[in-house]
């Protein structure tokens, strides 16, 4: 379905009926069963331990009729060579950013009135008016398998209501004080986040004296060890400013963990908040200060979406939108966007987090790709060198010259776990994953559906196994969903 950007009441209206004809408030049963455990176990993916500075090695053999002399490797600008970037960053450690961002993205449950923690989603403990909208939101890596939209939160370390402990109670139904909005996300609910894909940010840390660089980067430091503690070894790289204070982003400027920033605005003086044209970015962005919007409606955000969709690709935009809270409405405009250029959709749009973004872009410019040919074997050496707390060792690499039906055989090394590919344009694309502990990751989701057996469960569990290359572990993971 497409929308037009005027009147105002089309897109409206539109937007209307593919959202209610999506939620569904009995569809999904899966955490209502009496047989689900209340015991919570938190999961936190080995981050400290992730893979660096690799160099991965991928053996395509041919049918013998490929041309070696216009064989040629590239990364691409973006991630599976989609035509447009988003990305959302949600300030103020929201409580929502679980319950309703994170939710409707992965295909949980949604509430109108209330929220819930990551303890009271595994126990099937939830809201009485909770929806569903039957579907996760994504888009694909081109080859068919799903990639769900990420997004950035940020984190309030220093804040001991992280740390808070959830009431359980299910089928209590006197009173839903449980469900109340809590302070901010705990540290359970950023874990389950962060298995997910989403990536954190600092914002505001805890001192007084907000106009001081140097007590500012003292709190940087004093909630980076708490990030480090909480998250097994994940470091934060990434900025979003607070409440418009460039002390932040000056004090960010001499913090060397600290990448990448967002802003919405400029100051007089002082760094300048840049909008990011992704195909004509020619560095690593590295201290860059990349432009958001906090918009006032999903309607201004669908006509700036449409407004750059109309330009050629090399003009356009990214889109960064900036929220503090949501709701099932901002929910919706999600579901609107995976539905239009998502994997329900035309598939155009890549959606990562800010820190994902940031270090494809660092890989792409400083990664290199060489080739070697002899006869019918093409050697491809893939260098990703890396940087302070980097997770996302994955990149597309399209060669051109060369198509998917003269490949009789491919073969990567240990260092790639994750491997799909398909034809593009004039050559292949490559997609590479060389996530050290993926087939363990995949394993979690597969054993967390054993335990329980709910449609959500079963999702996961194949969305991550799918993401593997084939090997005879992710075929025995595959038996396991069955």
């Amino acid at each position: 379905m497409c929308f037009t950007i005027n009147p105002y009441k089309t897109i409206l209206v539109g937007l209307l009926i593919i959202f209610t004809s999506c939620i569904d408030k009995d569809i999904y049963q899966g955490n209502t069963e009496d047989n689900q455990s209340t015991e919570y176990v938190r999961y936190l993916y080995p981050y400290g331990n992730e893979a660096q500075n690799i160099v991965a090695e991928i053996t395509l053999k041919t049918d013998g009729e490929v041309h070696s002399d216009i064989i040629k490797a590239e990364i691409p600008v973006l991630k599976y060579n989609k035509s447009w970037l988003c990305m959302l960053t949600q300030d103020d450690c929201m409580h929502a950013a679980y319950s309703t961002t994170w939710a409707a993205i992965n295909g949980k449950p949604l509430s109108s009135n209330y929220y819930y923690n990551a303890e009271q989603l595994a126990a099937g403990d939830l809201p009485p008016d909770v929806l569903y909208f039957n579907k996760t939101l994504g888009s694909t890596d081109g080859t068919g398998k799903e990639v769900r939209f990420a997004f950035t939160t940020t984190l309030a370390a220093e804040w001991a209501w992280m740390d808070a402990e959830i009431n359980v109670n299910k089928d209590f139904t006197k009173n839903y004080s449980r469900f109340q909005k809590k302070s901010g996300l705990t540290w359970n609910n950023v874990s389950e986040m962060l298995a997910y894909g989403t990536g954190i940010a600092f914002h505001d840390v805890n001192t007084e004296a907000v106009n001081r660089e140097d007590s500012i980067m003292k709190h940087y430091e004093l909630s980076q060890q708490l990030i480090l503690n909480k998250l097994s070894g994940r470091g934060c790289k990434t900025l979003a400013e607070p409440n418009g204070n460039k002390t932040y982003v000056a004090a960010a400027l001499n913090y060397a963990p600290i990448v990448i920033m967002t802003a919405q605005n400029t100051a007089a003086t002082g760094p300048k908040v840049v909008p990011l044209y992704p195909f004509n970015v020619q560095t690593d962005l590295h201290n860059g200060l990349l432009q958001r919007t906090f918009y006032d409606s999903s309607y201004d955000i669908v006509s700036k979406i449409e407004s750059e969709l109309r330009k050629a690709k090399e003009e356009r935009q990214a889109l960064h939108i900036g929220i503090h809270g949501t709701t099932v409405t901002f929910a919706q405009f999600l579901l609107w966007l995976n539905n239009t250029y998502g994997k329900d959709g035309d598939d155009s749009v890549w959606f990562p987090s800010l820190e994902e973004y940031y270090e494809y872009n660092y890989y792409r410019t400083h990664g290199t790709v060489t080739k070697e040919i002899s006869g019918n074997t093409i050697k491809l050496k893939i260098s990703l060198p890396s940087g302070q707390y980097f997770y996302y060792p994955s990149v597309t690499v399209n060669l051109s010259g060369i198509k998917k039906e003269q490949i009789k055989q491919i073969d990567s090394d240990n260092k790639v776990t994750g491997l799909s590919y398909m034809d593009y344009e004039d050559g292949l694309m490559l997609n590479i994953d060389c996530r050290r502990y993926l087939v363990e990751h995949a394993t979690h989701f597969v054993e967390k559906y054993e335990a329980f057996h709910s449609s959500s469960n079963k999702n996961d569990a194949i969305y991550f196994t799918g993401m593997l290359k084939e090997s005879s572990q992710k075929t025995e993971l595959l038996k396991r969903i069955q």
